[in-house]
C-alpha cells in the first residue's frame, strides 16, 4: 500500500495526490498538521529530515521531494506517456519540473504562503515573479494544449496546482486566457482531484 504524508493545503503534496488519482493508484493519506509543528516531530523527521511534506511510503520505500516522487510514480506505476523515454520529450518535461521548483515555487507558491499561511516572505516580489512567469506561460500556450507534449505529461501535473491557486496569493488569472484554458483541460482529465481552496481564493 502507498501511504502519502501530506497537508491538505500543500500544493507540493497535491501534485502527488493529483497524479496518483490520475493514474488510478490507490493510496492512503496521513495528514501532517504543519500549523502545530507536526512536521518537526522526531517521528516525522525520521521520515524526512528536512521536515517537509509530501513524503511517500511505498511499502517501506520512503521518498521525499514532490517532483522526485512524481518521476518515481511515473516510472513504476504509470503509462509511459506521462514521462516518455524519448530524450527530447524527457528534456522538455524536466524543464517544466525545474520551473515548478523554480519560478512556480518563488512566484505563486510563495505569494500564497504569505496570504494563506502568513509566511514572512516578500509578497510583492513573489507576485512580480508570478506575473512574469504567467506572461511567458500564456504565450507558450498560445498554440498548444499541453506544456511539454501533445498530451498531458508530468509537466502539467507539476505545474498545475500553484498556478490554479494563484488567486489565493493575490494574482488574478483573468489576464491569461490561455492559462485558464489549460487549467480547464487538466481539470477535465479523468481522475482529476482538486485541492481544497481557501478563504483567500477570491482575493484577486
Amino acid at each position: 500500500m502507498i501511504t502519502l504524508y501530506r497537508h491538505p493545503l500543500s500544493g507540493h503534496a497535491h501534485r502527488v495526490e493529483l497524479f496518483l488519482s490520475l493514474i488510478g493508484q490507490d493510496f492512503e493519506r496521513i495528514d501532517i498538521d504543519l500549523l502545530t509543528g507536526a512536521h518537526k516531530t522526531p517521528d516525522f523527521l525520521s521520515l524526512n529530515p528536512a521536515g517537509q511534506v509530501p513524503v511517500l511510503d511505498d511499502n517501506g520505500l520512503i521518498l521525499t521531494d514532490s517532483n522526485a516522487i512524481l518521476v518515481y510514480l511515473a516510472r513504476r506505476y504509470a503509462d509511459k506517456s506521462w514521462y516518455p523515454d524519448d530524450a527530447i520529450l524527457g528534456a522538455e518535461i524536466q524543464k517544466w519540473l525545474s520551473t515548478a521548483a523554480g519560478d512556480i515555487k518563488t512566484g505563486p507558491c510563495d505569494a500564497r504562503l504569505v496570504t494563506v499561511f502568513g509566511a514572512g516572505l516578500d509578497h510583492d516580489k513573489a507576485k512580480a515573479t508570478t506575473s512574469a512567469l504567467f506572461e511567458r506561460l500564456n504565450a507558450h500556450l498560445e498554440d498548444r494544449s499541453w506544456l511539454a507534449d501533445t498530451k498531458p505529461t508530468l509537466a502539467d501535473v507539476a505545474a498545475y496546482t500553484y498556478i490554479a491557486h494563484a488567486p489565493e496569493g493575490g494574482v488574478a488569472l483573468t489576464p491569461y486566457p490561455n492559462i485558464q484554458t489549460w487549467l480547464r483541460r487538466v481539470e477535465n482529465l479523468p481522475g482529476f482531484l482538486a485541492m481544497q481552496r481557501t478563504a483567500t481564493a477570491e482575493a484577486a
